[in-house]
């Protein structure tokens, strides 16, 4: 990747801060609210807007809160703690069944109020599930038949499989009356609030769905309740939103959003100066200093719920052994990573887990102790005898993941593992089970505030590494369980602490790196504030120009 020297920066920004008064900004005739250009490294992975399809860094940030909205909502503007949504409020009825009253008015993209019938599909087998089942069983009532789909309305396999991480023991809706709904677990469950707020759990119009031509055609043009709409989107190009001014939570301040692909830092920075874009996403932390040399513009954000890992396949023959992915895990000096590529602007953290966790959280944990010798030693007890490992990755998919590759390989390399990076193009290549498949990057979010959220969703039975092939442990599988089915607060604390002791330290499926975050500029004429996420809130009270 070409980035922009400091020195490019301040003399480009330079030439253009005499004439900036507002950003390149149209103005209609009929509405007078502007229309803005955000330039992003990456639009959507898998070219589609379907919120369970596109379980994503970049899906998160133009899906909420723009798009997609859920029963319970967060407070994007502060500690994203939850807050009322598309519900107004919410009871246990016990240990499985929620209850919530949905908020009246609602209305779709299309015109129509959102009901509970909506609600109920958006949770359904033809929607949701497919053919999955709920990995608990019990006497409840299962969900409808499954429909059988008209041609072209099949689910893609991500769907379920995203459903089943986020809903491991749903199984069903129910309609209490028009605008109350009630969801019914398989087994007790401590977090059916917080999977209600989370990434997925997202309400859709049944009527849009049903009269979508396919499934393609629905999930690039999705009719939900966000304060904006799909206008066009164009896969790797541009996706063009606009005001949606019945939306429930008031007039959106802006007439039209357009998010452009581009993929180059430099591109984007350059874009901003001159106007040509009027946000620009992922900047790398070295170039911020630089961006705000220039009296017009200002750089927002910081750490955010979401940590970067390497990840690693255990059957691969030189990954087998989990005294080799230990020895991985202790010869990275993590600090030297903060300091040196993020400037300081993150941190280490305590392994797979935030401190909003609060009780659940384990104070007193650690990543693995930085030492060369006791990675050396790890080696020596493994016979490794030096055989190439291979490390698949993508072009700076994550802010600074190639400098970050190219660092993790030489302190690999100082104790003796031999690490070959293998660029790929797109997550597909980078997931495809080949003998080739032995290290990748990853990051994991935390949705709710609880640890089924991150480390059982993603790397328990129903998580992406299982799913993938990537990972096991009959141990850890076990106690994934019991934290989704236990409501002993004590034992459940108990047994997230065994889980990470095997997932972190006795048979690595990963380890983390740092905390993740994330960086805006914009100008400083522009009024807005950045979320602690990588979703971007362009709601009525977070801009103005």
């Amino acid at each position: 990747m070409i980035r922009p020297t400091r020195r490019s920066i301040l003399s480009l920004g330079a030439g253009a801060a005499g004439a900036f008064v507002l950003p390149r900004i149209s103005i209609g005739q009929a509405d007078s609210r502007p229309s803005i250009n955000i330039a992003v490294q990456k639009i959507t992975n898998s070219n589609t807007l379907d919120v369970l399809r596109e379980q994503s860094n970049v899906g998160e940030r133009v899906f909420f809160s723009s798009l997609w909205e859920a029963l319970i909502g967060k407070n994007w503007g502060g500690d994203l703690s939850v807050r009322p949504g598309l519900a107004t409020e919410w009871r246990r009825v016990d240990d499985q069944v929620v209850e919530l009253k949905l908020r009246q008015g609602v209305k779709f993209h299309n015109g129509d109020e959102m009901t509970a019938e909506d609600v109920i599909f958006s949770f359904s087998r033809e929607r949701m599930f497919a053919n999955t089942e709920a990995k608990n069983r019990s006497t409840i009532k299962a969900f409808e038949q499954i429909p059988t789909p008209r041609p072209g309305k099949e689910l893609p396999a991500e769907v379920p499989a995203a459903a089943r991480r986020a809903w491991p023991d749903l199984i069903r809706v129910e309609a209490v009356d028009k605008y109350t709904v009630r969801f019914v677990n398989a087994t007790p469950d401590v977090t059916l609030e917080g999977r209600l707020s989370r990434y997925g759990s997202d309400i859709m119009s049944r009527r849009g769905w049903e009269e979508a031509g396919s499934y393609l055609d629905w999930a690039r043009r999705p009719i939900t309740t966000g304060p904006y709409k799909v206008v066009e989107f164009r896969p790797d190009v541009s996706l063009t939103l606009e005001a949606h001014d019945e939306y429930w939570g008031g007039r959106p301040p802006i007439k039209r959003i357009r998010f452009v692909e581009v993929p180059e830092v430099s591109s984007r920075v350059n874009g901003l100066v001159s106007g040509q874009y009027q946000f620009a996403c992922d900047i790398p932390p070295d170039q911020i200093s630089g961006i705000e040399k220039n009296a017009a513009f200002e750089v927002q954000g910081g750490t955010i719920m979401n940590h970067r890992l390497t990840v690693f396949d255990k059957n691969h023959p030189q990954l087998a052994n989990p005294l080799i992915r230990r020895a991985f895990t202790h010869a990275i000096d993590r600090q030297a990573i903060v300091d040196s590529l993020w400037a300081g602007r993150t941190r280490v953290p305590r392994g797979l887990q935030w401190e909003f966790y609060a009780d659940m959280f384990q104070s007193d944990w650690t990543v693995p102790e930085y030492n060369p010798k006791i990675a050396q030693d790890l080696l020596k007890q493994a016979n490794y005898k030096g055989d190439p490992i291979p490390y698949r990755m993508l072009n700076n998919y994550y802010t600074n993941q190639v400098a970050t590759a190219q660092v993790l390989v030489e302190m690999w390399k100082a104790v003796g593992i031999n690490v070959q990076i293998e660029t790929k193009e797109n997550w597909t290549q980078i997931m495809e089970r080949t003998p080739t498949r032995a290290v990748r990057d990853w990051s994991n979010s935390a949705p709710f505030n609880d640890p089924v959220s991150s480390l059982v969703a993603q790397h328990g039975p129903n998580g992406q590494q299982q799913q993938i092939g990537e990972f096991t442990n009959a141990e850890a599988n076990k106690l994934s369980e019991f934290l989704e089915t236990s409501t002993d607060r004590a034992a459940r604390r108990t047994a997230f602490r065994r889980m990470l002791e095997i997932c972190e330290r006795e048979d690595p499926a990963y380890t983390v790196l740092h905390q993740n975050a994330t960086f805006t500029a914009k100008p400083k004429s522009i009024k807005w504030k950045a979320a602690p996420a990588f979703a971007m809130d362009f709601r009525a009270g977070n801009f103005e120009v």
